[in-house]
C-alpha cells in the first residue's frame, strides 16, 4: 500500500475513534500501580457550564487478581463553586459469588464503570472538584485498610444524558 494512502486510512480511524464517543463531556484517570492507601484521596477538577441539563456521572476502577474483597467501599466528595461540600458513601459488587471479578475486560486487569449519580443536573455553573477515597475494612475490624492491593487506576467520568 502507498505511504500515503496509509496515513489517510490511519487519519479516518482516529477521527472515527474520537468521534464514537459523543456522550463524554469528562474523563480522567489517575494511576494507582497497583496499591490504592487510605490516606491517599484522588480529585479530579473540572468545569461545568450547564446548570440545565442532565448528566450521568461514573467511577471507573481498573483493579487486578490481586483485589482482595467482594465489595468496594467509597466516600466520595463533591466540592461545589459555591463550596458547599455534598458527601456520599458508596459500596459495589466487585467479584461474583465465586470470586471472579466483575467489570469488562480480557486479562486479568478488570474495568469497572460504576455509577455515582445518575440524571443529575448541576445546580451551579462553575469549577467542581470530585474527590474519591477508599474505604474499605476487613470483617470485625474498625479500622479501614491502610492499603487497598489490586486496584491499578481510578477514574472518573461524566456522561451528557
Amino acid at each position: 500500500m502507498h505511504p500515503k494512502t496509509i496515513k489517510v486510512l490511519f487519519l479516518i480511524l482516529v477521527v472515527f475513534f474520537i468521534s464514537c464517543d459523543k456522550k463524554r463531556y469528562f474523563d480522567d484517570y489517575k494511576n494507582l500501580n497497583g496499591t490504592w492507601s487510605n490516606k491517599e484521596n484522588i480529585s479530579f477538577s473540572f468545569d461545568q457550564n450547564d446548570s440545565i441539563n442532565l448528566y450521568n456521572m461514573f467511577i471507573n476502577i481498573r483493579n487486578n487478581n490481586d483485589y482482595p474483597f467482594n465489595n468496594l467501599f467509597l466516600i466520595v466528595k463533591m466540592n461545589q463553586p459555591n463550596n458547599q461540600i455534598k458527601i456520599d458513601t458508596l459500596q459495589f459488587e466487585m467479584t461474583k459469588s465465586d470470586g471472579t471479578l466483575l467489570g469488562e475486560g480480557i486479562t486479568d486487569t478488570k474495568h469497572n464503570k460504576l455509577w455515582y449519580k445518575e440524571n443529575y443536573k448541576f445546580p451551579l455553573k462553575g469549577k467542581y472538584t470530585v474527590t474519591i477515597e477508599q474505604a474499605n475494612r476487613e470483617s470485625g475490624k474498625i479500622n479501614g485498610s491502610e492499603v487497598l492491593e489490586g486496584v491499578t487506576e481510578v477514574g472518573f467520568r461524566i456522561e451528557k444524558k
